[in-house]
């Protein structure tokens, strides 16, 4: 009776690639800060802005793009490792169309946070400006493919949601207005409720299968190294500590709407972890060096400060956690993108 037994194996071995093939991810579309901008901010007024060397000298091509990074970012990766485009295009940039946006496309806006205060300070889209791009998105999708075919990209697209560090960073740390308002676990509550109200509007305009980032080791960056006064070049706890408390409210957030929202599927990614362990054992991963970047001292720069004049900046920034004072290098977002890529494989494919 074994040879039986053959077929009806082999028809479940296409039955399983079948239903496989059909849950396949369609396209990858983001939302977020510099962590995952591929270029947004080149079309808008603010110094918030990477278009410029050594910026991109590791991207395809050696040029700079307007990503915060020495190469190519998690979405990039994460679209190749989908099978779908190695590049996603920014949705501002006026050379390209609709037709360079159906497989994937990135909303994001550098030093954008969910609190709306964080991109009025750089001048930058605000979380509720990308949510309006991506609606105008949906609507040329439609006129491009007809309704059938745009929702069902807008259904199977993965949404790879980035954002959070600069409310902290930038705004709650740096500025008094919201220190004179919350706590800082007040705040942390404020922005989870923006990111809860977030992710139920793009539900209801059809998105279904999405990852959260949540903070790094915000205290570990470079730049806030350089300035622990405290404890000097060594990570500001008590901010990590805030990082984890926050990623610990989005997390029961994630739950919650998992069993909220009918054919919902959010994953928390967790970009904690993993960074640290990059920090605090580089050597372990190939890298030299993690408690500065790559570009100029590694301690400050930044952007604009972050130029093809700086005389410091490293030769290899494969060696480098950091490529810049805050932003990961290329080869660490590719760890970083591996891990994400094992763990989506059983929820969206």
């Amino acid at each position: 009776m074994a040879h039986m037994n053959i077929p009806w194996i082999f028809f479940v071995q296409i039955l399983v690639l079948a239903s496989k093939s059909e849950a396949k991810v369609s396209a990858i579309i983001v939302f977020g800060d510099s962590s995952v901008d591929s270029g947004n901010n080149n079309y808008i007024p603010t110094i918030a802005k990477s278009n410029f060397e050594p910026y991109g000298r590791d991207f395809p091509g050696g040029r700079p793009t307007g990503r915060f990074c020495n190469g190519r970012l998690p979405p990039d990766f994460i679209s190749e490792g989908f099978g779908l485009k190695p590049i996603i295009p920014a949705y501002l940039d006026p050379i390209l169309n609709i037709s360079d946006f159906a497989s994937g496309v990135c909303f994001a806006s550098a030093a954008t946070g969910y609190d709306n205060a964080t991109a009025d300070i750089l001048k930058v889209i605000p979380l509720w400006k990308e949510v309006e791009y991506y609606k105008e998105y949906q609507k040329k999708l439609r006129a491009y493919l007809g309704d059938k075919k745009a929702n069902g990209i807008i259904s199977e697209a993965l949404y790879l949601i980035s954002i959070g560090t600069n409310d902290f960073l930038e705004n709650y740390y740096a500025l008094p207005e919201r220190q004179s308002q919350f706590t800082v676990q007040e705040y942390e509550h404020f922005v989870i409720g923006i990111a809860e109200n977030f992710v139920r509007q793009i539900y209801g305009l059809g998105a279904r299968k999405m990852s959260l980032t949540g903070l790094p080791p915000i205290g570990c960056l470079p730049e806030q190294r350089a300035t622990n006064f405290e404890d000097p070049l060594n990570c500001v706890e008590e901010r990590n500590k805030v990082a984890l408390e926050f990623n610990g409210k989005l997390k029961v957030l994630v739950a919650k709407l998992n069993k909220e929202l009918p054919g919902l599927k959010v994953f928390f990614a967790d970009a904690y972890d993993l960074l640290l362990q990059l920090i605090q054992n580089p050597s372990q991963y190939g890298f030299e060096v993690a408690e500065e970047g790559c570009c100029g001292t590694g301690l400050f720069e930044t952007g604009i400060m972050c130029n093809r004049h700086h005389p410091l900046t490293c030769t290899d920034a494969n060696k480098y956690v950091f490529w810049d004072s805050i932003h990961p290098s290329q080869r660490t977002n590719k760890i970083i993108s591996d891990n994400l890529l094992r763990a989506f494989e059983p929820l969206f494919l």
